[in-house]
């Protein structure tokens, strides 16, 4: 045993190579694969320090070593409690041959020049006839549970110093876990205690993308996004596929050395490049699934990665894993909140407002047709008519009969809001993006997802969020004012104009490109002029509709007053009948409403003359009266604006408006 073989010879001079190798029995097969270096002492113990650590009982702290030159190894025994073996037979130092066996305990270490020999004998290969290469890292050690969940493990402990320390690490790391609601950021600080606390030079954090959750497998790097990362330069790293590929196939944290210097363990992938002398990789699992990976790594030889190291780095990845399960469930509940008040808000609106298209003309059963093709496709709509027609009633009327019924109907109107507004409803914002902005809100968008989005005034939109809009309307990502993360949403869009946007596009107030995207089917709704064959059924549905709010038995309208809402011009269409109806059942004295009762107001008639040729005389209260009345008609009934521009108090105005309905 003490001299070289013939085949040792013939095993030396063929390969020809400057390593010999040692692979470690687990179990009942071989695994663990170690490179010996020429003038290097190679330690095996239970120490952390040892470069091969076994957690073996019949193990001493430093058990014994391994060393000599490219063609000349030895083992040589530190005085062990158990003693070391080599093939069955104890030494104190032996020259070892291709093949032997050291046994420590239950433990067995096979050495060997040839890397294919010991690939075969990992596969349960005839040694003989195996002529395999390594095809990816050799790995050390390996951890699917950390020793910091175990009491005994932690009991055992025999650098009670570093255990304290590590301890308050973890301690301190959970904190900022805690306070840190933005993963890059807390990935960014995790990464720069871990790469302290190991030596590592470079970290990277990949975090599985929500969709990819749910995979029975994942594959890098399509499943994971790069989160976060750690280095010297500050240039992002490449990472090695081959070792995550490792942790996804076993879902245990790995850890190797000594990879740069042999090509055969590292031109797989990046680790070449990184010139990367360790590595470890450790998923971070919670509740049986694989919430991403945190990779370290080493390019300085004096700086070995250890077990020790690797039990820190898989606790670490546990606790993420945690908290980014638990920011997924909070976005999920979040965005949920947000929906289920966007559609709260949309059922008490509807409830307000009947949802029902009213109108048998032909116009109206036209237009009916035409919702009743259109609801069912994907296409984009855009609802043209005059102001007051009822173009939210078609939109509502597209959303109800479209294959998204049950998804959510989010409206927004373009004009209502300032540009700087108008930009965080679309597409939300982040917590801190601007003054006010005291909380993460989800936009338009994300809380239309999976159903419709109804932009109201759309020819109103500013040019600067006309382009982001147009993007995003197309199906591409966009990002909260003030964050940076894409976000995704299946939307269809329904727009509503009185604008001419024709003329708006030739004057530059509105993109082409957007103008051609919205024009894809066009709904127009008529006038309310163009259909007088309706305002009667009009009117005594809203006399039905305010009289039961304002809890007044109404009977209907008299001839006279029907007759009278035919012959007027309507310039506010739906909106202003609406309105007069609800002014005339509040006012009106008897259970029938009529002619005299009705305030119609053209646009283009001044409520008080100062032509003394039109002049009729009148009271002072009876001036007022009518200002009164017109000023609530401008506000479209809106008693509270009405009474802040008559400059009175809320109360004020409803009594005079019982008085006035009273006589």
């Amino acid at each position: 045993m003490g001299g070289i073989s013939e085949t040792d010879m013939r095993t030396r001079e063929h390969l020809a190579q400057d390593h010999a190798y040692l692979v470690v029995r687990s179990g009942a097969s071989w695994r663990d694969v170690y490179r010996l270096e020429p003038d290097r002492v190679l330690t095996v113990g239970r120490a952390a320090e040892n470069r091969i650590v076994l957690a073996d009982e019949m193990c001493s702290r430093r058990h014994c070593e391994i060393y000599g030159q490219a063609e000349q190894w030895k083992v040589r025994d530190l005085d062990s409690r158990n003693g070391t073996e080599v093939d069955g037979k104890p030494i104190i130092e032996l020259e070892l041959s291709e093949g032997n066996v050291i046994q420590i305990g239950s433990t067995e270490l096979m050495f060997s020049f040839d890397l294919g020999r010991i690939e075969a004998a990992r596969n349960g290969e005839d040694q003989q006839s195996a002529t395999i290469t390594a095809t990816g890292p050799e790995i050390l050690d390996r951890r699917k549970v950390t020793s910091y969940l175990s009491l005994e493990d932690l009991e055992r402990a025999e650098d009670l110093a570093r255990l304290g320390e590590d301890l308050a690490s973890l301690y301190r790391l959970a904190l900022s876990m805690a306070e840190v609601d933005d993963i890059s950021d807390l990935g960014r600080r995790v990464l720069d205690q871990l790469c302290k606390r190991t030596g590592a030079e470079i970290g990277a954090l990949l975090i599985t993308k929500k969709s990819s959750l749910d995979l029975p497998r994942l594959k890098v790097p399509n499943d994971f996004d790069l989160t976060a990362f750690h280095s010297a330069d500050g240039d992002q790293p490449n990472l090695s596929h081959s070792v995550s590929e490792i942790v996804l196939d076993s879902d245990e944290a790995v850890l190797a050395n000594d990879l740069a210097d042999d090509s055969r363990l590292s031109d797989r992938d990046s680790l070449g490049e990184l010139r990367a002398r360790g590595v470890i990789c450790a998923p971070m699992r919670w509740d049986e699934k694989t919430y991403g990976l945190v990779h370290l790594y080493t390019m300085n030889p004096q700086i070995r990665l250890g077990t020790n190291d690797l039990d820190f780095t898989l606790a670490v990845a546990n606790q993420l894993a945690i908290v980014v399960n638990q920011k997924h469930e909070r976005d999920r509940l979040t965005l949920n909140l947000t929906r289920a008040e966007s559609e709260n808000r949309n059922l008490k609106q509807q409830l307000r407002s009947e949802t029902e298209i009213i109108g048998d003309s032909p116009p109206m059963q036209q237009l009916k047709t035409e919702i009743a093709r259109v609801a069912p496709t994907e296409a984009t709509v855009l609802v043209r008519g005059e102001s007051g027609v009822g173009k939210e009633l078609v939109a509502r009327a597209l959303h109800a009969g479209s294959g998204r019924a049950s998804g959510p109907l989010v409206c927004l109107n373009c004009a209502a809001l300032a540009e700087s507004l108008l930009e965080s409803e679309l597409f939300g914002h982040e917590k801190g993006a601007f003054t006010g902005a005291t909380a993460k809100k989800a936009g338009k968008f994300e809380q239309a997802d999976g159903g419709t989005l109804f932009l109201d005034e759309v020819g109103e939109m500013p040019m600067s969020i006309q382009a982001k809009f147009l993007r995003a309307m197309e199906g591409h990502a966009f990002e909260r004012v003030g964050g940076s993360r894409p976000i995704s949403a299946d939307v269809r869009i329904v727009a509503a104009t009185n604008r001419d946007l024709e003329t708006a596009v030739r004057e530059g107030d509105f993109r082409r490109d957007l103008y051609f995207r919205l024009n894809v089917v066009i709904v127009t709704v008529p006038p309310l002029k163009r259909r007088t064959g309706d305002i009667d059924i009009l009117a005594r549905h809203f006399v039905q509709k305010f009289s039961m709010r304002s809890d007044r038995v109404i009977r209907g309208l008299t001839k006279s007053a029907v007759e009278l809402l035919r012959h007027h011009s309507w310039p506010g269409n739906v909106r202003e009948l609406q309105n007069t109806i609800e002014r005339a059942v509040i006012l009106c004295e008897g259970d029938e409403i009529a002619d005299t009762d009705l305030q119609l107001m053209p646009l283009d008639q001044e409520e008080v003359s100062t032509d003394t040729a039109e002049f009729a005389p009148v009271s002072l209260a009876e001036v007022e009266r009518r200002h009164i009345l017109a000023t609530l008609t401008s506000t479209d009934g809106n008693k509270s604006k009405a009474a802040q521009i008559l400059g009175i108090e809320r109360s004020t105005l409803d009594r005079k408006l019982k008085r006035y309905r009273d006589g």
